[in-house]
């Protein structure tokens, strides 16, 4: 298990190292340049070339490349060129809220359709068996900004005054400001250090923040905030994990050990869950975990229709804003989250089917 593990580490900075060469170059190629973006068109050329000397980026691409890659190395991501901070400082007050959405809008899509593609796949060719798949197609074509934006208008606009009322933006209410864990039980934190920084991101997870420091109010308030964008982001990983339960459980189904299981009269309901649904269950969390991280990457536009102040709205703006250092510094972040959800997938094969061992 540790060789595997440390095989596939050794294997993905390869993967790593390509991700980060090719959002470097593309992002240098999106049309326009950092200067009059940040400044304006009416920039001059003396002022521009200041600009770009001071940051670096009259140097060869492949200097700049390489120097990219010796501060990544030393945990450096670089300066943003739009806020002026280091995307490392950035990237811990801005990730909290990307992770709790996507964890939340992934537990949606697996809460309903597993249990969904299951059934589904009990009753093949019936009524629900029908309704589950038609219900999976619409929500595999329907795109998240069309329907974020019918969330928003249907509970923010249609059911104002209502109890579905439901906030269509922004990550807390006005006026609604929770206190951070360590002003709560009183420990002092440096500017610097990891264990500031682990202080600081705990605290901007705000419902984590909320349940460990007791304040109820504030996580109420969070988890109404999130409930639109985690259902518009979970709307194509719960199609998806919907049509491949009931793939998955159609073919363990016909297997022979199910029918052996049938013909000795065991229960419908110990049947398919004890002997299918655990078979089943490898392509389902390969699913589960490649959608996770595409959760964490197609927050982009979620984020951007919900006014969330999260890592995909962020690298909206930083393209924008041609903010190269913003750029590359979330991309790897969602490159390294890709990695290690598929190992975790991997490692959790070993568990799931004792039959599979990881040498």
């Amino acid at each position: 298990m540790i060789q595997y593990s440390l095989r596939r580490v050794l294997l993905a900075i390869p993967v790593i190292l390509g991700v980060l060469l090719v959002a470097f170059i593309m992002a240098r190629a999106i049309p326009g340049d950092p200067c009059h973006s940040m400044l304006g068109e009416r920039a001059t050329q003396e002022v521009c070339d200041q600009f770009i000397m001071d940051r670096g980026l009259d140097k060869p691409i492949p200097i700049q490349f390489l120097f990219y890659l010796r501060d990544v190395a030393q945990g450096d991501l670089g300066v943003s060129l739009q806020f002026g901070r280091p995307v490392t400082e950035i990237l811990g007050e801005r990730l909290p809220l990307t992770i709790e959405l996507s964890i939340m809008a992934l537990t949606i899509a697996v809460i309903v359709a597993i249990p969904a593609g299951v059934l589904a796949a009990t009753r093949r060719n019936f009524k629900f068996d029908v309704f589950t798949m038609v219900g999976a197609n619409i929500g595999v074509s329907m795109p998240v900004f069309w329907l974020g934006l019918m969330l928003a208008f249907l509970f923010a606009i249609v059911l104002k005054d209502t109890p579905f009322s439901l906030p269509p933006s922004g990550r807390l209410s006005a006026g609604v400001l929770p206190v951070p864990i360590y002003e709560v039980y009183g420990w002092e934190i440096q500017e610097t250090g990891i264990v500031s920084f682990i202080l600081t991101f705990v605290s901007n997870m705000y419902i984590l923040n909320s349940i460990l420091t007791l304040q109820w109010d504030i996580l109420s308030d969070s988890l109404r905030h999130l409930i639109l964008p985690a259902l518009a982001l979970a709307t194509i990983p719960m199609a998806i994990l919907a049509r491949m339960s009931r793939s998955s459980m159609l073919e363990v189904l016909g297997q022979d050990y199910v029918r052996t299981a049938k013909a000795k009269g065991l229960k419908q309901n110990k049947v398919v869950f004890k002997h299918a649904f655990r078979n089943a269950l490898l392509p389902i969390v390969t699913i589960a975990g490649l959608q996770l991280g595409l959760v964490l990457s197609g927050a982009v536009l979620t984020e951007t229709i919900f006014g969330l102040a999260g890592v995909g709205r962020t690298v909206f703006e930083g393209i924008t804003a041609r903010d190269y250092p913003i750029i590359q510094g979330f991309v790897l972040f969602i490159a390294v989250g890709y990695v290690a959800i598929n190992l975790l997938v991997d490692l959790s094969y070993g568990f799931l089917d004792p039959r599979i061992r990881l040498d």
